[in-house]
């Protein structure tokens, strides 16, 4: 699986099979796997947050959502095949420990969330065996969410809470969980039981995801992909200025 840095994030460049083959062979070992997915606003946040950074860095794997980043890591010269979107990864890990028999644990977003996803895939994946849920808002007990977790026998975790809580979360207790995978999925809950909606396929396409959810949430959201998307323009245009500056004129040097 071959690897870029972008902007200080080692990102590895595969297909969705790729990554799950790849996944599925460390879980088969029995080899602990942190994996996590960046977009614009973790690349631009981690420019100015050092524990999300060191949070994202950490990680076995890191694969690229979000079509803005696809598109700027093509335009810098990294050859990227496909966007690998974490609500989709999520849908085929689910498929794969269905058939391997892998308990997995569902840990983020309310009560009424995370219990209607786990009714949502258990209905669409029969096979599938849920050790457990739990909802995201447990930060006075850490440790007693973690013992949970690890005595529940799951072998793949999957954690719907915020970034840079998220990623933060894992890197600390990733020793202590007990699992063999783990994997923070954003609001990927919130779109599998029903309480938002994805923006259609062709909008997923052409990097438009990020105005379909501004639509739903818009007091929330604006400012937020205002600012970030902003940001990775300007970090892109810096990064392809300072490209052209370090290639030798047309006749000078090798």
């Amino acid at each position: 699986m071959k690897r870029i840095e972008l902007f200080s994030c080692p990102m590895h460049v595969a297909t969705m099979n790729e990554t799950v083959d790849w996944i599925g062979e460390r879980i088969a070992r029995r080899q602990f796997t942190q994996h996590v997915v960046v977009n614009v606003a973790k690349l631009v946040h981690m420019q100015t947050d050092a524990e999300l950074a060191a949070s994202v860095r950490a990680c076995d794997i890191v694969n690229i959502d979000g079509m803005g980043v696809v598109w700027g890591a093509r335009w810098l010269g990294h050859a990227v095949p496909e966007r690998v979107a974490g609500v989709d990864l999520f849908e085929r890990l689910l498929q794969m420990a269905a058939q391997r028999s892998l308990p997995v644990f569902l840990l983020g977003a309310t009560d009424a969330v995370v219990a209607r996803t786990a009714a949502v895939v258990s209905e669409r994946h029969p096979a599938l065996r849920i050790a457990g849920h739990h909802h995201g808002y447990f930060w006075n007990d850490e440790a007693a969410v973690v013992e949970t977790i690890r005595c529940s026998g799951a072998r793949l975790l999957f954690v719907a809470i915020t970034s840079p809580r998220k990623e933060t979360f894992i890197d600390r207790w990733k020793d202590q969980l007990g699992v063999d995978f783990v994997m923070g999925v954003g609001g990927t809950f919130d779109v599998v039981a029903g309480k938002v909606r994805r923006a259609p396929p062709w909008m997923q396409r052409s990097g438009l995801e990020w105005a379909y959810r501004v639509a739903q949430e818009p007091r929330r959201m604006w400012k937020r992909y205002f600012v970030t998307n902003n940001r990775f323009a300007l970090m892109l245009i810096k990064a392809r200025v300072r490209s052209m500056l370090r290639r030798p004129l047309r006749g000078y040097g090798k």
